[in-house]
């Protein structure tokens, strides 16, 4: 409700605004111009602020929860919030409207581990094609060979500090060192901001509590 009374000031905001240049001869240019920032300086503040750069949960919650007919996006909060019954039927959608093999191959390595299911993320990763996220799923697929040594090795590729701190402390947490991991976990959620943010929360919420305790 809140957000249909938001939709509606705006339009009226805008409505009003062209009226008002209208009714004091504005140049077309200048009215359909201001039409365009007042869009942009919403879409802004409504979508693109909350999806990059918001910190609170709250908010990023309240946000992702809204976006079932972008199932783009939606499937963030699916997958943060092991939502099992409504999955499937995200990613239904989401192969249908993207179809752009390195588009969808991001979504199948975040299913696929999702499910635990190696096979599929390994093959989906070459057609990655964002180096930071090819490389995020090569060091899981080398960590569930096994390979530890070589998955911290590949892993210092990783441009993004968030992904490199996701990692090491799932390194660490496996090997049973939970304090280093909570330190990875903590390094990890400081330097991540919008919906990478949120997914790291509700993750942490589940196997590491006490990184989230005091976070909202």
């Amino acid at each position: 409700m809140r957000k249909s009374w938001g939709e509606f000031v705006f339009y009226l905001a805008v409505f009003v605004f062209v009226l008002f240049m209208s009714w004091n001869d504005y140049s077309l240019f200048w009215t359909l111009g201001g039409v365009v920032v007042t869009i942009l300086i919403a879409f802004i503040k409504h979508v693109f602020y909350p999806l990059v750069f918001d910190k609170r949960i709250d908010r990023l919650e309240s946000f992702l929860s809204k976006q079932q007919n972008t199932p783009g996006t939606y499937i963030i909060y699916v997958l943060a919030n092991r939502l099992d019954d409504e999955v499937e039927l995200v990613m239904e959608q989401i192969m249908q409207k993207y179809k752009r093999r390195t588009t969808q191959a991001q979504f199948k390595a975040a299913y696929g581990l999702y499910c635990k299911d190696m096979f599929a993320i390994r093959q989906a990763v070459p057609h990655i094609g964002l180096s930071d996220y090819r490389t995020y799923y090569e060091t899981i697929l080398l960590l569930e060979d096994g390979k530890s040594e070589v998955a911290r090795e590949r892993l210092q590729s990783i441009k993004k500090q968030w992904m490199r701190s996701t990692l090491l402390a799932g390194i660490e947490l496996k090997a049973e060192n939970r304090d280093t991991a909570i330190q990875h976990a903590h390094e990890a959620l400081n330097s991540s901001r919008g919906v990478n943010r949120y997914v790291l929360y509700k993750e942490y919420e589940r196997v590491l509590p006490e990184v989230v305790e005091h976070i909202s």
